[in-house]
């Protein structure tokens, strides 16, 4: 983004150095204005939460907890506390016991509110929906669904700046970390930054931030007590589903499965509505990162199938982080039967096992 008075100097920069561009947008502040028409206020009641519609974090948080009320196999967990104190929170959906478990990581951007909007579409599709695939994944699987792992950061995007990404932790002059660049997994290395101004930045050490720390102990904790088999991250934009590894082109041993699985959820997404996805691992597909939730999944945690979702809006997406909200629930339908695929393949493959 470039402010308007310095427009004259970048394109003077651009035109020296013989660098072509596009404008994506002359307004962004228009996109959030007209965004804001559908964010419900954080006072509106439980029953109008809907998928038309963005929510502040109380509003999910309280959602959460009518569900718990409701349904007897739905419990509210708090991974711990952020750094501004407040909780992250999610749900268990759990109808039987002894089933091995799929974890959903959604907000860890906070900008990204559609990965937040889809991780709920998706806990009430396990819930409501009476068709037997998704009964299916409701009933033989058990379910750790958490909408919004940086509270802090999600907050502010909707009582400050639309657009920021990290967690709010301050570092000197400036504030936050990239919550996705501090896990161990190759920390500090390719695809991050050691600059606290940076959007990218990956903290002062590997898991100096109370989200990463709380997130990763819970999967520590509950990898084999709760038979965890399957990591997903929730993301966009950019339509892609990936696979580890970020930091290098090494093929990590399951390569050929996992790959193979991307390309069923692939299909079963574009098969809904037509949307256009590629995959492949994060490094050969978006950009070599660093850092990374599903990295430190797959690779410290033994889980064998973790995933990024790159949701709508494609590459070259004029609407980028603001995606309107008439989209949610198209984009929750096609991500609903990318995940049938995915657990369906991975069963095939023996990871349920």
């Amino acid at each position: 983004m470039v402010a308007a008075n310095k427009i004259m100097d970048f394109e003077d920069l651009l035109k020296r150095f013989e660098i072509k561009g596009q404008v994506l947008e002359y307004n962004i502040q228009s996109k959030i204005d007209s965004e804001s028409q559908n964010v419900k206020p954080s006072s509106v009641s439980t029953d109008e939460f809907d998928w038309n519609h963005y929510f502040h974090l109380e509003t999910i948080y309280a959602w959460m907890e009518d569900l718990t009320k409701k349904h007897d196999f739905i419990t509210v967990h708090s991974l711990g506390s952020t750094y501004e104190g407040l909780p992250i929170k999610g749900v268990k959906l759990s109808r039987k016991s002894g089933n091995k478990t799929i974890f959903v990581e959604g907000g860890i951007h906070a900008r990204e509110w559609i990965s937040s909007a889809t991780a709920t579409f998706i806990l009430n599709e396990l819930i409501t929906s009476t068709d037997p695939l998704v009964v299916d994944l409701s009933t033989n699987y058990n379910w750790f669904i958490f909408p919004v792992v940086n509270p802090d950061g999600y907050k502010f995007t909707f009582e400050g700046d639309r657009l920021w990404r990290k967690n709010r932790r301050p570092y000197g002059l400036c504030r936050g970390v990239d919550l996705n660049r501090n896990f161990n997994s190759n920390w500090g290395g390719i695809g991050s930054s050691d600059d606290p101004c940076s959007y990218d930045f990956s903290g002062g050490e590997v898991f100096s931030e109370p989200e990463t720390v709380a997130l990763a102990d819970f999967i520590r904790k509950n990898t084999e007590k709760e038979q965890i088999r399957t990591y997903i991250a929730l993301h966009s934009y950019s339509q892609l589903i990936m696979f580890p590894f970020g930091h290098t082109a090494d093929k990590i041993p399951n390569y050929d499965h996992l790959n193979g699985i991307t390309q069923k959820a692939i299909a079963a997404l574009t098969a809904v509505h037509g949307t256009n996805f590629q995959g492949g691992s994060k490094h050969e597909t978006i950009y070599p990162s660093s850092g990374g939730s599903i990295d430190w999944a797959y690779q410290q945690a033994k889980i064998p199938v973790s995933l990024t979702f790159e949701l709508r809006g494609p590459p070259e997406s004029t609407d980028m982080f603001i995606l309107p909200a008439e989209q949610i629930t198209p984009v929750g339908q096609e991500t609903m039967a990318a995940f049938v695929a995915i657990v369906t393949e991975a069963k095939l493959l023996g990871y349920y096992d």
